[in-house]
């Protein structure tokens, strides 16, 4: 859906930070920049839970009254349900709190404008590769903390295989730490080819270090994350198959479209009309 600009309101995309890995926080800044270019609102900040500028100082930061609030995390979870709530004290989809007028949105990775930008990342990393003859795996974390990060990783293997268009010959969600394990990723793809595309909205060093050491062409030590060339060495050839390897997902430049969408959504549900 077209996106109906707000010069009156402010964008405020909330990150998770790092305190170990700098470069974490660049999508988050990228997405913002992306954003502020088109004009769309008066003010665009970001915030992070382990980074400066802290949530608690993020409203001081911003002069509008209205302020749409989105979690640049890829899934429900304790940072969206109990961390930002409490620490921007929410007390619904919108609250009128500290003279502004604050709408909390969901996170950008449960929305369905997703599966388009994974689609899209596919057919970036390996362009010439038939589909039929490819397995897509998409991995999480995965950890018993939460369930709600691997059910949007299946729900956009579901929406992937229900589409008319898909013509992969398989899409499964994988995980590091729970079964299906990317580990296995060589018994779990029938296929010549496959396509690894991490689920975060950072390239840290899960994307960097830790999948390329379980998908068999890192070993375990080597150069700091922001060195090495994991993704620009495709493809890789192992176990008699053809390996495309993606950067996350949310390092994506089309990300600051979705962080557009659920604005756009969050004011159909809730049938905010600007004038």
């Amino acid at each position: 859906m077209p996106f109906s600009p707000k010069p009156h309101a402010a964008l405020l995309i909330v990150g998770h930070g790092s305190t170990e890995n700098p470069d974490s926080s660049t999508p988050y800044f990228d997405h913002a920049k992306k954003i502020r270019e088109r004009g769309v609102f008066s003010e665009v900040h970001c915030c992070f839970w382990k980074e400066e500028p802290s949530m608690r100082e993020a409203l001081y930061m911003i002069d509008a009254e209205e302020v749409y609030i989105v979690p640049d995390f890829i899934s429900e979870g304790y940072f969206t349900q109990d961390v930002i709530p409490r620490e921007f004290e929410l007390d619904g989809p919108t609250t009128k709190r500290h003279g502004k007028t604050l709408h909390y949105c969901g996170p950008v990775g449960i929305h369905p404008s997703m599966t388009s930008l994974i689609l899209q990342r596919t057919s970036e990393v390996a362009p010439e590769v038939p589909p039929e003859e490819t397995t897509l795996f998409i991995v999480g974390h995965g950890t018993g903390l939460n369930k709600n990060s691997t059910k949007a990783i299946k729900d956009q293997v579901e929406l992937i295989r229900s589409l008319p268009e898909n013509k992969f010959a398989s899409v499964q969600d994988t995980y590091m730490e729970e079964p299906p394990f990317i580990a296995d990723w060589s018994t779990l793809a029938d296929t010549p080819n496959v396509i690894v595309v991490p689920f975060f909205i950072a390239d840290g060093l899960h994307s960097y270090q830790d999948i390329p050491v379980m998908l068999g062409f890192e070993k375990e030590e080597g150069l700091a994350a922001s060195q090495k060339d994991v993704f620009r060495n495709n493809p890789y050839h192992l176990n008699n198959k053809t390996l495309y390897y993606s950067a996350a997902i949310g390092t994506d430049p089309m990300m600051a479209n979705v962080i557009l969408d659920q604005i756009s959504t969050f004011d159909a549900t809730h049938a905010i009309a600007h004038h």
